[in-house]
């Protein structure tokens, strides 16, 4: 009945309840890393700004550093292509689907009057995509361009035709430019099938040529937009790839799929004054996917392409060739990646005359990675990022973030790495330099994300703000011998015999880039690291049991390395270790440049991966643990000082060898024969009473440590079984870490009351997966005497919990709930000296969390987790939370990240839940086992295998960019986008073609809903969200932005038509008079369109035509000369007028007119389509 009788306790007050608000809020802030499968990339240079679009429909734009913009496409379709209209901060964007998108950076305000740039979705132009629907892929679009007055859309298409879009509008224009046109201005032995658009470049210095390129054998056209004829053709006769104008307008160049290029004049036509050239010939090459042609003052012109090697030696390679000069004479370097090329572009400074281009930067965009190339720099040097890094430039294996990182600490760290980067990167400014950045950074001190990789490296990275910029890279792996090392010599690149040969190799390659895949041995990956953020202690563990200590050194110094063994299972009997082998560190004196050196490696036995590590600067003590136990080291010294075993006989199998662990049945009758065993044995046990079992020491250390056995023989270590009731728990699979409870989860320093309550003794804390706590007491000579005196250590307490979970955290708190800092955090005064007494531990496992007093270990308060919710902790933290109101209120609490994905705070010591949200999708494992949380309330974690996602839980400590790009006056056009006004049908003069998109557009919504832009929100997200649609600017306003078309129902009922608009022009099946001659296409009305055909809805709509300006060579009156030019010659001269009896008729029928145009004939297949309709007309 207490149960009955408790009730469901305390609710929360009002107070508390606003107090929550000020102190809690979710948020995902940013991201940080590469975005995952770029597709597109494209730069504004007039302001500055770089766009990068995905394969999941994701758009970016960067500017300088803390200047980003975020948005996403609803339907996630990838971006094929980018152009920005330069200097309004706008862009159109190519999906896959062939729709067109028109984006803008607009200024809203947040909170405080504070202004944020919001990138966010204007207009959608879905036309083509509704035309391929219908007609198949010839309606899709294959490539676009902006004219130089940026009024002007210009769209290739699979069929050959290109569009013309009004960007004022952002609405097909009347003019398109067909295929059959061109065709007909070029001599007969050269008509064949060109195929699709492939390229559109506008004439420098003549906005009215562009020169039309298609793929199908080289054909390009100069097109004269103001003639609406050809200015000229050219035939290469290998399918055209790429075309890129000279600054000059005379000149232009392609490149084609058998890895030549060819330099034209304008005045040239089928035989251009240079010879095709093929850089990498004469045998047969890859095509060159893209050229630019770019002049320099003083200098040599600068040509630059992406592929062409030759096929049968370097067709795997991934390639963009810079030739200042000519191939065989000028300068010419071969940038050699290691993942495919998307797109590279080629930027500058503004120049009003346009006499040289003077590039200075090359953006290559590649599958994992950005480099950007200083081609002011004599030696073609990169640019060192300071955002879009390749995080994963090897496989991040573990990670750890670190806040109020001392500045002596901060500064040495920035100069080791500036000195291993010398070489390498070039000292000239950040090309990338638009927008600006007004985000307050609240952050109290700097902030460190470190990395570990599968290679051995550890990279360090400045997290203090938005951008996340790469600092120093450690490698861990040059410290080893490889088992393969005689052949890794000749394949380094760092082989002195392959430097003398480089010069002599063709092509001249040239590695750039930091994205590498490839590992030489998978013991060097990184598992643990742990970072003294006051002393610089660094201690990294690996795969292979390996832990190294590094001491920070500013001087380059030789020295041999000093290994010290360290045996963990010891003598232990029928163990018999099967897995991988110790790494081999290298011998004799090895070069260390500046920055941090080892100072010892630790081997542990057997060389299994470490799985808990510990470190604590101010004693010079460490603590790893493995699956099969723990030890402790005196790295100061470089002395044991003891080790642990953790194995039980059940454990002897599972941790015998890595092949172990990934064993599978090879026997289905086997399985399931256990299965029933099981089965049975749980049957027979189920009535037994469960009884708290004596402690076993059969897990005690065989270890010869002389203070293991002390304190195993001690009569003072007190074992405390801890009660807990059996719970209802959720059946899961136990990965094969959970199935060994040998295994050493947590290991914890500190100094605690765990003798009496009135002395501190130095402790450390191991815990394991099978829910045992050993607590040993620490003696530490004096420092006078440490050289002489050995540090001891003695098994004090043991702990085990009932329901055996694996425990994944342990810290301890003073009588006010603060966590018990660091000695070094009270020297530097950046935490409180602890209060003398009421110290409690809190101690987390994977299914429930418990405050223990000490040093009795009274339990306290329980927050249990599996037995209600069905989850399991897989993260443990305590984060200090301000009111973003009020300064002086600061209050700890505990951060638990479950399997689920979802995010808990709990309050400490009281272990009650204030906040629970999604963080991640619970299918996200990745994503889960990476995340990491700081003192602050933030977190990271892997949002794909290139990029972390940043979140805040505080409601004031948030690092989010928030930025703007100003625009000059006029710079956008006055008008907002709209559709066309409606004209008074007694003056409608326009040509009934082409058709146009307002119908198709308004017939498709009724089937397909409209394309949206989805932008976040900043709240508190309770269900799981698209992992890249939840990632927007958080000041976008709750208005969705307008397509700029009247999406309202059409009601039949309330149709007036007094005017007729473009939504109203004629159809094919309205009869046209046309000087005695009637236009037909049959019979058609507004409910035929749904395809009802009733006779009695049909309306007539008599129309006059003013044939004034019918030329006798553009209409024929003889069936059998009508051809399909003469009919389209004559659709263009036709100027309609809508006779007065129009009105009247509609009035009398209010059916809604569609707006199909007579069918216009694209090719020679409709020629007999055509004639049949000329006939019709013909005949009326």
């Amino acid at each position: 009945m207490l149960k009955f009788i408790r009730g469901k306790g305390s609710q929360a007050t009002a107070d508390r309840i606003k107090l929550q608000k000020e102190l809690f809020s979710f948020n995902k802030t940013g991201t940080h890393g590469f975005p995952n499968h770029p597709s597109a990339v494209a730069y504004d240079y007039g302001l500055g700004l770089v766009a990068v679009g995905t394969r999941t429909g994701l758009l970016r734009i960067y500017g300088a550093p803390g200047v980003e913009f975020y948005s996403q496409l609803e339907n996630e379709t990838e971006i094929r292509q980018i152009l920005f209209i330069e200097g309004r901060a706008q862009l159109i964007t190519l999906s896959a689907d062939s729709c067109l998108h028109l984006w803008e950076i607009n200024t809203k305000s947040k909170e405080n009057d504070v202004k944020n740039g919001v990138l966010e979705c204007v207009k959608t132009f879905d036309y083509f995509r509704v035309e391929a629907l219908k007609e198949g892929s010839i309606k899709q679009i294959t490539t676009i361009a902006v004219n130089c007055n940026s009024d002007l859309l210009l769209v290739g298409t699979q069929m050959g035709n290109t569009y013309l879009v009004d960007l004022d509008t952002f609405d097909l224009s009347d003019q398109i430019i067909y295929q059959d046109v061109i065709l007909q201005n070029i001599p007969d032995e050269y008509k064949f099938n060109p195929g699709s658009v492939e390229v559109i470049a506008e004439q420098p210095l003549n906005p009215n040529k562009f020169l039309i390129g298609y793929n199908n054998r080289g054909l390009l056209v100069l097109w004269d937009n103001k003639t609406l004829s050809v200015d000229n053709y050219y035939f290469a006769n290998q399918q055209l790839e790429s075309v890129f104008w000279l600054s000059n307008g005379q000149q232009f160049i392609s490149a084609h799929n058998d890895g030549s290029y060819i330099v034209w004049k304008i005045s040239d036509n089928l035989h251009p004054a240079d010879q095709p050239k093929t850089p990498y010939g004469p045998f047969p090459c890859k095509g060159i996917n893209k050229i630019i042609w770019k002049t320099v003052q003083n200098n040599d012109d600068f040509i630059i392409f992406s592929g062409g090697m030759p096929r049968a030696s370097y067709n795997d390679k991934n390639t963009v060739s810079i030739i200042q000069g000519t191939p065989e004479s000028g300068k010419h370097h071969v940038l050699d990646f290691t993942s495919k090329v998307i797109d590279f572009l080629v930027i500058g400074p503004q120049n009003d005359t346009k006499d040289f281009d003077n590039p200075t930067t090359l953006i290559v965009l590649v599958e994992e990675e950005i480099v950007l190339v200083d081609l002011t720099h004599p030696e073609w040097l990169q640019h060192k990022l300071p955002y879009l890094s390749s995080v994963h430039s090897s496989a991040i294996t573990c990670c750890q973030h670190y806040s109020a990182v001392s500045d002596q600490i901060y500064k040495k760290i920035v100069e080791a790495g500036k000195v291993h980067n010398t070489a390498r990167f070039t000292t000239n400014e950040w090309p990338i330099n638009g927008g600006q950045s007004v985000a307050n950074n609240l952050n109290a001190g700097r902030e460190l994300l470190v990395t570990g990789h599968e290679d051995g490296s550890v990279r360090f990275w400045d997290s203090s703000s938005v951008a996340l910029q790469h600092l120093y890279t450690l490698m861990t792996n040059k410290l080893f011998l490889v088992s393969d090392d005689d052949i890794a010599l000749i394949d380094s690149d760092d082989n002195a015999l392959n430097e003398t040969n480089a010069e002599d190799e063709w092509p001249p390659f040239r590695k750039v880039g930091t994205f590498d895949p490839y590992s030489d041995d998978p013991r060097f990956a990184i598992r643990k690291i742990s970072l003294c953020i006051y002393t610089g202690s660094l201690i990294i563990a690996g795969t292979a049991g390996q832990v190294i200590v590094f001491e920070f050194n500013g001087e380059a110094i030789e020295k041999p390395l000093i290994s010290n063994q360290l045996n963990i299972v010891g003598d232990k009997d029928g163990f018999v270790w099967k897995g991988h082998s110790q790494l081999t560190p290298k011998n004799g004196n090895i070069k260390f440049e500046s920055g941090y050196q080892p100072s010892s490696i630790v081997q542990l036995q057997p060389p299994a991966s470490v799985t808990a590590l510990a470190l604590y600067a101010e004693w010079g003590l460490l603590a790893a643990g493995t699956a099969h136990g723990f030890a402790i080291f005196d790295y100061l010294f470089r002395k044991v000082v003891s080790t642990k075993t953790t194995l039980n006989p059940n454990d002897l199998t599972a941790v015998s060898g890595g092949d172990a662990l990934i064993s599978r049945r090879k026997s289905f009758k086997k399985s399931l024969r256990e299965s029933f065993r099981r089965l049975r044995k749980g049957r027979s046990q189920r009535g037994d009473k469960r009884t708290a079992s004596p402690t076993s020491t059969a897990a005690s250390s065989s270890s010869p440590s002389k203070s293991i056995e002390e304190g195993r023989k001690s009569p003072k270590t007190e074992v405390i079984q801890i009660e807990a009731k059996p719970v209802e728990r959720q059946i899961e699979a136990r990965s094969a870490e959970d199935s060994m409870g040998s295994m050493v989860r947590c290991l914890y320093f500190s100094n605690a009351f765990i003798v009496n309550n009135s002395t501190q003794t130095p402790t450390l804390w191991a815990a394991t997966n099978a829910g045992n706590v050993f607590i040993y007491t620490m003696v530490l000579p004096s420092d006078d005497k440490r050289a002489s005196e050995d540090v001891s250590s003695q098994l004090a307490k043991e702990i085990h919990l009932k329901h055996r979970a694996p425990i994944v955290a342990i810290q301890i708190i003073d009588g006010n709930g603060v966590p018990l800092p660091d000695s070094f955090e009270v020297q530097k005064g950046v935490a409180k000296i602890p209060t003398p007494g009421g110290h409690r531990v809190l101690i987390c496992s994977e299914e429930q969390f418990k405050l223990f007093n000490l040093p009795n270990l009274k339990p306290l308060h329980k927050f249990k987790l599996t037995a209600h919710e069905g989850a399991r902790a897989r993260r443990i933290a305590i984060a200090q939370f301000i009111s973003k109101t009020n300064d002086s209120h600061l209050e700890y609490h505990a951060l638990c990240l479950s399997n689920q994905g979802d995010v808990s705070v709990l309050s400490v010591p009281e272990l009650k839940r204030q906040m629970q949200t999604q963080c991640t999708k619970r299918e996200d494992i990745n994503g889960i086992s990476s995340l990491v949380f700081t003192r602050n309330g933030e977190g990271f974690y892997l949002h794909s295998s290139s990029e972390f996602r940043r979140f805040s839980l505080s409601a004031r400590h948030i690092v989010e960019p928030i930025c703007t790009v100003d625009l000059p006056e006029g710079a956008r056009p006055s008008k907002p986008i709209q559709q066309r006004p409606p004209i008074a049908a007694a003056s409608v003069t326009e040509e009934p073609i082409p058709p146009k998109p307002q119908r198709e557009k308004a017939i498709e919504e009724k089937t397909q809903p409209e394309e949206k832009i989805i932008h976040e929100e900043k709240e508190i997200i309770e269900e799981p969200l698209h992992e890249d649609k939840e990632l927007q600017n958080d000041c976008a306003d709750e208005s969705t932005p307008t397509s700029g078309i009247d999406e309202s129902p059409v009601n039949h009922n309330d149709f007036e038509p007094p005017e007729i608009n473009y939504n109203t022009l004629p159809e094919p099946s309205d009869e046209i008079i046309a000087d005695e001659e009637l236009l037909t296409n049959g019979n058609t009305n507004g409910n035929a369109v749904n395809g009802d055909n009733d006779s009695d809805s049909q309306l007539e709509l008599d129309v006059d035509i003013d044939v004034s300006n019918v030329t006798e060579s553009s209409v024929k009156t003889n069936s059998l000369d009508i051809t399909i030019d003469s009919v389209r010659d004559h659709l263009a001269n036709l100027s309609i007028s809508v006779a007065p009896e129009a009105n009247e008729a509609v009035k009398k029928n209010p059916s809604p007119i569609p707006n199909e145009s007579l069918p216009i004939i694209n090719s020679h297949e409709g020629a007999i389509e055509g004639l049949e309709l000329c006939r019709k007309c013909e005949l009326h």
